[in-house]
């Protein structure tokens, strides 16, 4: 049931946009939260579209190879969230606040998915080209364990003037209609426009 099983990583994403603030705004922020925030990021980010990109795209792969690649993303997951942990409290330069070290996991997980939006859409079989989807995947793990600075949204909110509050609002609005409405061409076209923004 890949379209429900997409549906729970996706709104396992949203919800971890927002968890963070919820906490902070009820000041109930605390280290043991942010442990076990990373351990479900895991779960979620990790081991979630690992089993799911293997049992729709990987398996077919000879000799348990789909299986190995479907393992090192998920183990590059965990790898990137231990390193978030370890760096929480650590003073980093100001233009490094406006970015991610490397993917963050939860963008990790909604990019890694590409190919099976593409098949969702219906446009061509992409499950006829095992190998590219698992060369794809390990790219991905790649990203997350990268130093590469990456856009973080996170500052976004604290930083909208009054006269744009509006226009971000019908935007995200927008977004959530185009979401609900045309998930996979809407979920392809938001990861094709982050991964265009690493450059």
């Amino acid at each position: 049931r890949y379209e429900l099983a997409l549906g729970a990583i996706v709104f396992a994403a949203l919800l971890d946009g927002i968890d963070g603030r919820v906490a902070r705004l009820l000041k109930a922020s605390s280290r043991f939260g942010a442990e076990l925030d990373s351990l479900a990021d895991f779960v979620n980010f990790g081991v979630a579209p690992a089993v799911l990109m293997y049992v729709w795209g990987l398996s077919s792969l000879p000799r348990g190879f789909g299986w190995i690649v479907a393992l090192v993303f998920a183990l590059a997951t965990g790898r990137r969230l231990a390193r978030f942990n370890t760096m929480i409290g650590v003073e980093k330069p100001k233009w490094q606040s406006e970015f991610f070290t490397g993917m963050p996991a939860p963008a990790g997980a909604i990019t890694v998915l590409l190919p099976l939006y593409l098949d969702l859409l219906g446009l061509f079989d992409v499950r006829n080209w095992p190998w590219l989807i698992a060369l794809y995947t390990l790219a991905m793990a790649t990203l997350l364990v990268s130093t590469i600075p990456t856009f973080s949204g996170k500052l976004l909110g604290e930083r909208i003037s009054r006269e744009y509050v509006l226009p971000a609002l019908v935007g995200v609005a927008a977004l959530v209609a185009l979401l609900v409405t045309y998930p996979y061409g809407t979920l392809a076209l938001v990861t094709v426009l982050y991964l265009a923004t690493f450059p």
